[in-house]
């Protein structure tokens, strides 16, 4: 094999698993470790630099993160609770309105319009507003937020928490326009430079089964969801069916029970191992007694005179893999109301089909992948709006980078072109065997997070359930980061195979080899490296046999002792930054 080359950002970025598994790549390892030392604002503002809402993320976040964490294969241990974590920097933070961007007072002479005012467009009008653009964001409802605000219930995100975040990007001056639908895009795009849709998902999928339009007790997820955030709604009947199984599912049977629910299954057509909503979610649902019940597909609503009396399901049983399903028996459940949460679809009413935007089969418009621009030049789409609903980080990832694409459009550069992701290495030596970070490893368990009691937290729909980690807990679970930044670089001309880094290695992860390919390497190894996925690093020829030094990636624990025990320095600890360039970044620098 050819000697790995550390100069790619993406190599050592890859390591850094955490950050590679978040869409923003949110530089986890360093906010973790100013979080540590007490730097809690510090770390804000290094997760604003990419997620834009570290205080709404750190409590909805579907945290992508986590299961890439190098910690989970571990000792069969838990991943660190990242997400969490990040609330700690959120809720603990000074002030830091005086470190926000700002916007400049003379105008660059652009106008862009962003329809929606949910995550992507919010973080579209963040990364361009300091640039001089004046943004205007036309918004329906009379609140900013999009879904943040009207799908997740306020037990789980405090409206206080959301109102910051988005205020810090609306005090730079944006325009924005409440109970303003838009009915024309061809009319928006007339009289701006650039336009961005980040309108959502708006529209609930229906469940068109007999006796779907013969009552008004059976709802949509999204929309009931949207009447309690507006207060259209206050109350709901004792027996509620809840169809699906999401994380919009999740919400609704927890905010039924707070409605006056006090009989909620959540209906599922297939076995738990297939569930879309995420592991903690159906914890806490069960933890507030709601039941969820599998391999049930729902067959009619049952209506008597206009009144619904229930749902008929059949009964399924399934395959081994779960792809093919015989109907056992058919079952009566009584409900007093019906929500359906089974998905979420693009509605775009209101682009006119011949101002050169081109649809697919789905009646969804084309985006490009990497710049997020539709087929007319100046029109970018991002967040559920461009492919369909994920979630919030994914929405601020598309925000991030259509706001690169749309300031090339409006400077007269390409939209495809960016500027490389750039890398820093810098040494952690602090003497001759001490670094400048906790190296030790240590054994805690991931903690738990508490919980508001159950009889308290049905009192007010606005009693958040989740309480936030005690400084204790705080301290043991930062702990419990490997520092993955942290990277083993070799300097091979410098290595007299003395074996001292490979006998003191806890994980076995380094062994000095004859070169070969890359199935002959893992092979050769100490520890035979078994996960493809993860590079081998792989030196230069060494200076006295030829050989190359191997490490298997995938199980290095960052500990620093192959460094400390090299009698030559062949070995250092340094810290890998990554580089992404952002709109700003774009702005500030001179193109020829």
């Amino acid at each position: 094999m050819k000697p790995t080359d550390v100069r790619n950002p993406d190599y050592f970025h890859k390591v850094v698993d955490c950050q590679w598994g978040c869409p923003a790549h949110t530089n986890v390892p360093e906010y973790i470790r100013m979080i540590a030392q007490g730097r809690y604002s510090d770390a804000y503002m290094l997760n604003r630099e990419s997620n834009v809402f570290p205080g709404v993320l750190g409590r909805t976040c579907d945290r992508p993160c986590e299961p890439a964490c190098r910690r989970g294969r571990l000792e069969d241990a838990k991943p660190v609770a990242i997400c969490r974590l990040k609330r700690v920097a959120a809720d603990h933070r000074d002030d830091i309105t005086d470190r926000l961007p700002t916007a400049p007072e003379k105008k660059n002479g652009k106008r862009v319009a962003c329809i929606g005012a949910g995550p992507a467009s919010l973080t579209v009008a963040n990364d361009l507003m300091p640039l001089g653009y004046e943004v205007t964001i036309f918004e329906k409802q009379d609140k900013p937020g999009g879904l943040m605000r009207t799908n997740i219930p306020s037990f789980r995100l405090p409206e206080q928490v959301l109102d910051d975040e988005i205020g810090y990007i609306l005090n730079m001056g944006v325009d924005i326009r409440y109970g303003s639908p838009v009915k024309s895009l061809k009319a928006i795009a007339s009289e701006y430079d650039a336009v961005f849709v980040g309108s959502g998902a708006p529209r609930g999928k229906n469940l068109e089964l007999p006796g779907r339009d013969e009552t008004d007790r059976i709802h949509l997820g999204i929309d009931w969801l949207e009447s309690i955030a507006f207060d259209h709604v206050t109350s709901i009947g004792e027996k509620v069916l809840i169809i699906g199984v999401g994380n919009t599912a999740m919400d609704c049977c927890r905010s039924s029970l707070r409605m006056g629910g006090k009989d909620i299954k959540v209906m599922a057509r297939r076995p738990r191992a297939y569930f879309k909503a995420s592991p903690w979610e159906l914890e806490d649902a069960e933890e507030e007694g709601v039941e969820i019940v599998i391999n049930h597909a729902p067959k009619r609503f049952v209506v008597e005179n206009g009144k619904l009396k229930g749902m008929e399901f059949e009964r399924l049983e399934w395959d081994a893999d779960a792809k093919k399903s015989t109907v056992i028996d058919t079952v009566f459940l009584p409900a007093d109301d019906v929500i359906l949460a089974i998905g979420q679809d693009n509605a775009f009413p209101w682009i006119e089909r011949d101002m050169g935007i081109e649809f697919d089969k789905w009646d969804i418009p084309k985006v490009d992948k990497v710049t997020f621009e539709s087929a007319r030049p100046g029109v970018f789409f991002g967040g559920d709006a461009a492919f369909g609903p994920k979630n919030i980080i994914w929405a601020v990832e598309h925000g991030h980078q259509a706001a690169v694409s749309v300031h090339n459009h409006c400077q007269g550069i390409a939209t495809s072109e960016r500027l490389p992701v750039g890398m820093n290495l810098i040494p952690q030596k602090m003497g001759l065997s001490e670094w400048s970070y906790h190296n030790d490893f240590n054994p805690s368990k991931r903690q738990k997070m508490t919980h508001v009691d159950l009889v308290e937290r049905f009192k007010n729909l606005n009693v958040e359930v989740e309480t936030g980690f005690t400084a204790e807990q705080t301290a043991r679970e930062v702990q419990r980061c490997l520092n993955c930044d942290i990277e083993t670089v070799f300097t091979a001309k410098r290595c007299i195979e003395c074996d001292a880094c490979i006998d003191i290695c806890p994980v076995d992860c380094l062994t000095i080899a004859p070169n070969g390919t890359d199935a002959q390497l893992r092979s050769r190894l100490k520890a035979p490296a078994t996960n493809p996925a993860q590079a081998l690093y792989v030196s230069s020829a060494l200076p006295h046999t030829a050989r190359v030094m191997v490490k298997d990636e995938d199980v290095c624990v960052h500990c620093g002792l192959c460094a400390e025990r090299c009698p030559t320095a062949a070995w250092d600890m340094q810290k890998s930054t990554i580089n992404i360039p952002h709109a700003i970044d774009e702005g500030a620098t001179c193109r020829s």
